[in-house]
């Protein structure tokens, strides 16, 4: 027997060029490193995507702040461009008031006019004549007595309150009847 042959059947001998630990394992290195580059690659391709993701992200939230700062800026836009035709009625209306009966059809119109801005920006008067006092809605400056009227009753409004889409903005001031002494 040579000595090459010896080798060969030698337990745990490995022949020549061949890799001891694919002997040993029976697994190819070969095929181990390639499915190693694979694994590498879409790790890789998975933080890329992760990265973009988490920019795009970044962006929106950014875009989302700069629409709430803008909307907060110009918010009352369309109501100030209804308040300058406002405006200038009643310029043209003290331009041209040759009497007292055309200044007063001019502010009227005006009147008019900004009536339907309140009402295209949501601003809803309070005129509460002949209801119930609300303490959430009402402001009451006085009270009279009256024997027409039940007790907390609004008698009369001294100044108007406004609501904008059911918000109260201002209350309004009213005058509450009270039992006759």
């Amino acid at each position: 027997m040579t000595a090459a042959n010896e080798q060969e059947r030698r337990p745990g001998s490995v022949p020549p060029g061949a890799d001891p630990a694919e002997e040993a394992t029976g697994v190819d290195i070969g095929e181990l490193q390639a499915a190693l580059a694979a694994a590498e690659a879409r790790a890789a391709e998975s933080k890329d995507l992760y990265l973009r993701a988490l920019a795009e992200v970044e962006n929106v939230r950014k875009r989302a702040s700069r629409d709430v700062e803008q909307a907060h800026r110009y918010g009352v836009e369309r109501f100030a461009n209804e308040l300058i035709g406002v405006k200038d009625s009643l310029e043209l209306g003290l331009a041209s008031a040759a009497s007292l009966e055309s200044l007063r059809s001019g502010t009227e119109a005006t009147l008019r006019l900004l009536a339907k801005a309140f009402e295209n920006a949501g601003l809803v008067e309070i005129v509460p004549e002949g209801e119930t006092f609300n303490p959430e809605w009402h402001e009451a400056m006085a009270a009279q007595p009256s024997a027409d009227r039940p007790p907390n009753t609004v008698l009369q409004v001294v100044q108007k309150g406004y609501q904008l889409r059911g918000r109260l903005l201002r209350p309004a001031r009213v005058i509450v009847t009270r039992e006759p002494s």
